[in-house]
């Protein structure tokens, strides 16, 4: 069984990701809706994608990690947004 995968499913693999990203982003700018709401949906995003990651028939930890510490980052930015807006860096 060949478990290799070929560079184009990998850069789709990367791609989803950004693309979940940029339309949250978009949305959220959209609608108006505030900073640590889209922050937070945008870390929810994050893990969701890192776990699929990690239960694919192929493995991909690199990508699914840089997920998860996405996500934790993402999660902390909120919890500042939503204490005090003044201090989000964005």
């Amino acid at each position: 069984m060949d478990y290799s995968i070929d560079f184009g499913s990998y850069f789709l693999i990367i791609l989803y990701p950004v693309v979940g990203l940029l339309i949250i982003e978009m949305a959220c700018r959209g609608a108006k809706i505030s900073n640590w709401i889209k922050l937070l949906s945008q870390a929810v995003m994050c893990v969701g994608f890192g776990i699929a990651y990690l239960t694919m028939h192929v493995a991909h930890w690199l990508t699914a990690g840089v997920l998860l510490a996405l996500a934790i980052a993402l999660f902390y930015q909120s919890k500042v947004s939503k204490l005090n807006p003044e201090k989000a860096l964005y």
